[in-house]
């Protein structure tokens, strides 16, 4: 589809800066393989200039121009961004899906969510005037208590690649409803939304600084923005590997950190199941976003006398997915985000085949579309627990599948990984349901169905899924210090020492 891409510099301070080094990063449209524009490619040296924005900004006229002022009042500017998102929604729909490969029809959801988001968290913002001054019950009664929230002061906002916008609104909207004022870094294989969401700041009136956007490369734009040590808190969603490096560079400076990380999710079909549905929700479960999903419910675990009609099911139904250019009617998987992405899907393929499993499904480019990063969505049987495809996350659309006998076995095998993002369990037995939702080892749970997120409820995970929750109520918390005041309200002489 052709659809020019709009040409951007830096967003810092409420202007357009070229980098200062002048450096740029090809954007490649992964339908086509392509070059279709170029982002700018910030640097240690931008970093500087962007948080010194954003200093300037928290501490502006005492604070009373952001960081002091009524949630009420930042609420406004939450709710105007939300407003200018819908009003704007086919633009930025149509650079979503044309930077990232996401379906059409699932990047309309997406940016629908950014604008629910900003809604949401300008609520959260009116909610938290409310809380200001919140009693705290003493055993004395010649001291009176109460908590003060305050924003955390200047955070680094590092969002990945498969939610572009979203992940990143993730994080702007409950900093900014806080209080605090941000430096956004959105990953280099798609930063087109993130850049063009400054043209929203300025539309709306935020105030200069409050919020800046340096897109480039990890370890060139993220590192310098982590290890900074006017940077107050971190958060960050991406790799498990990449977040353990920011946990170790932010320990420097005791600094506070969010991860929200990798996943291998299980997803546990028991016997007594509608299996059309379940089949259907286990498709959305892992193929969703091309695949690229750190929740994806990856692991099949199915219940031995259900486990031929399932894969028969499901076999079926994946051949029936459209896979197709992203903005083709009725797509409903495209490709995945990069060239190295798409070898790094294929290699976990070919070795699991190599380790003895079997690819019952898919496992190769589709043979209609020659160009672009496209991979069939992926069934792999006959797996043994010591298999890579077993343990590590694959980030694409492929999901594997084992076989259990008991409820117990069941757990066992769904707790067999380090990471513990998510999980899913199927049942029509609605407290064995409650029995293994408590079981599970992960931040979230869904009951017969599988990755519906809502901006209500809050989201994170446990083990090498990271910490800290985003979302909900829960989600602004991550940039609130919480300040205890106490007063003395005796007239009486506290009579410890004995006067002279």
């Amino acid at each position: 589809m052709a659809f020019p891409m709009p040409v951007r510099q830096l967003f810092i301070d409420g202007e357009r800066r070229e980098p200062l080094l002048k450096n740029r990063i090809p954007i490649i449209n992964p339908s086509t393989e392509e070059i279709i524009g170029d982002i700018p490619a910030a640097t240690a040296e931008d970093v500087e200039v962007a948080v010194v924005a954003a200093r300037k900004a928290f501490k502006r006229n005492k604070g009373r121009d952001w960081a002091a002022t009524s949630g009420a009042h930042r609420a406004k500017h939450l709710r105007a961004i939300a407003a200018k998102i819908t009003e704007r929604k086919d633009h930025f729909v149509k650079l979503e899906t044309l930077d990232s490969g996401k379906p059409f029809d699932e990047a309309v959801l997406d940016i629908d969510d950014v604008a629910s988001c900003f809604e949401y968290f300008a609520g959260q913002a009116e909610a938290l005037d409310a809380k200001q001054k919140a009693p705290v019950t003493l055993p004395m009664d010649r001291f009176k208590s109460h908590v003060l929230r305050q924003p955390i002061g200047v955070v680094g906002l590092i969002s990945p690649w498969n939610y572009p916008l979203l992940m990143a609104t993730w994080k702007i909207a409950p900093a900014l409803a806080a209080g605090c004022t941000a430096v956004l870094k959105p990953s280099e294989l798609a930063s087109v939304t993130c850049l063009e969401f400054g043209e929203v700041c300025n539309e709306v009136g935020l105030p200069p600084g409050v919020l800046n956007i340096l897109t480039g490369l990890g370890p060139d734009a993220g590192a310098p923005i982590v290890s900074h040590p006017d940077i107050d808190k971190i958060a960050f969603t991406g790799s498990s590997a990449t977040g353990s490096k920011i946990m170790a560079s932010a320990a420097q400076l005791v600094k506070p950190v969010t991860l929200e990380l990798g996943g291998k999710s299980p997803v546990i079909m028991f016997e007594d199941i509608d299996i059309e549905t379940a089949v259907e929700w286990t498709l959305f479960g892992v193929f969703w976003t091309n695949g690229q999903i750190c929740s994806a419910t990856s692991r099949l675990l199915l219940h031995e006398s259900i486990a031929a009609e399932f894969v028969d099911r499901m076999v079926k139904w994946t051949k029936n997915i459209k896979i197709s250019d992203p903005f083709e009617e009725g797509c409903r998987l495209g490709p995945v985000i990069s060239k190295g992405q798409y070898d790094k899907i294929m290699k976990f393929i070919s070795t699991a085949k190599s380790e003895g499993a079997t690819i019952l499904c898919g496992g190769s480019r589709p043979e209609h579309l020659k160009k672009g990063y496209y991979i069939e969505p992926t069934i792999i049987t006959d797996i043994t627990t010591s298999m890579q495809i077993w343990k590590e996350e694959v980030f694409g659309p492929v999901i594997c599948v084992k076989t259990f006998k008991t409820e117990d076995e069941a757990i066992e095998l769904a707790n067999d990984t380090e990471y513990g993002l998510a999980g899913a369990v199927f049942s029509k037995d609605l407290e064995r349901c409650e029995r293994v939702t408590k079981a599970l080892e992960v931040g979230a749970v869904w009951v017969n169905c599988s990755q519906p997120c809502f901006v209500h409820a809050p989201w994170g995970g446990v083990k090498r899924s990271g910490f800290g929750r985003e979302l909900g109520e829960w989600g602004i918390e991550n940039y609130l210090n919480i300040k205890q005041v106490t007063s003395d309200i005796s007239d009486e002489p506290w009579g410890w020492y004995k006067s002279p």
